[in-house]
């Protein structure tokens, strides 16, 4: 089958170890199920897995692509839940110690089939396209869960989204102003501020600038290069939910603001499936549709994986099977 791949980790050039080209039709385990697909995004953890982090090196090659949407073989529509659990798991999808995402042991979703537990294919509301079906599973549940379960913030409160044009950030402003938050976005360049606004955000400041007032609730993927003003636009008592680093992972943790404000800081990755049914239900019942800022042809996924190293993105990329 055709497939895009990690053909090894390369820490410094990842993208010279991406490979497009044939890979072996997959086996079905007891179980699981085949699934055609149709679309599947682009997540900084390609970029990850390209350099090695987080997979091991017996695992390579590794088709990429953490999540997607497609069909099972008797047609059904489906959304994958990228999280696989281990054997009898229960609880909390994201707390088990055996968990992991598709491209870190399992095959990924670059590609005309995958393989995944039956639990992981979850029907796809008809109102969703392939394509906004395919940015759910990782970019939008991560957002879902770190505004309405981790959170804890009320319709009529601010918040503050650091980064304007990332899968996650513009998740994260389209769920917030729908909720009925204050939305602020802080970003780059004129060009990704434009962007949040045009989702919905109240107010944008350049990266860095000082707000009109402190806020609620600020939302971290960025890292090191925002995690300072992330604390400090903090109200007492406010909190700061963190699901990414792509800046680095290791800034200052300024505890004395920490406590002395009450400051909380909540860890975010992911979400379960039953969130994932759940925030489904909520873009089928409000007709929120996700921001995809470039679909291409899976054949030509080498131009949405530069795009996403240079930080060119407006929205999810997102690659289509049906050119093939």
């Amino acid at each position: 089958m055709f497939a895009v791949y990690a053909r090894e980790p390369n820490p410094e050039n990842p993208l010279d170890a991406l490979t497009v080209g044939e890979r072996p039709d997959p086996e079905v385990p007891s179980g699981w199920v085949k699934v055609a697909v149709k679309a599947a995004s682009l997540n900084m953890h390609d970029i990850w897995t390209l350099r090695g982090v987080g997979i091991k090196p017996d695992q390579f090659p590794m088709i990429l692509g953490c999540d997607g949407a497609g069909v099972l073989e008797d047609g059904t529509e489906v959304v994958l839940h990228s999280v696989i659990n281990a054997p009898g798991w229960q609880g909390d999808d994201t707390l088990d110690p055996k968990r992991t995402l598709l491209t870190e042991k399992y095959q990924g979703t670059f590609a005309d089939y995958v393989v995944v537990p039956a639990r992981n294919a979850v029907p796809k509301p008809a109102g969703l396209s392939f394509a906004e079906a395919a940015t759910m599973g990782t970019a939008w549940l991560t957002a879902y869960r770190m505004l309405f379960v981790k959170s804890g913030l009320r319709p009529g409160q601010t918040m503050l989204v650091q980064g304007a044009s990332g899968g996650v950030s513009t998740a994260l402003v389209q769920l917030g102003r729908a909720a009925g938050l204050r939305v602020w976005v802080t970003g780059r360049s004129e060009e990704k501020r434009a962007l949040a606004e045009q989702l919905g955000a109240h107010q944008t400041f350049e990266t860095g600038a000082r707000l009109p007032e402190q806020v609620d609730g600020v939302f971290e993927t960025v890292g090191k290069a925002t995690w300072a003003h992330s604390l400090k636009s903090l109200k007492p008592g406010g909190v700061l939910v963190v699901s990414g680093s792509t800046s680095g992972p290791d800034p200052s943790a300024d505890l004395q603001r920490v406590f002395f404000l009450q400051l909380r800081v909540v860890g975010s990755t992911m979400g379960t499936r039953d969130e994932l049914e759940d925030m489904l239900r909520y873009l089928d019942l409000s007709g929120i549709r996700p921001q995809i800022g470039k679909e291409l042809p899976l054949s030509e996924a080498a131009e949405g994986f530069r795009l996403m190293q240079e930080g060119a993105t407006a929205g999810k990329i997102v690659f289509t099977t049906e050119a093939r």
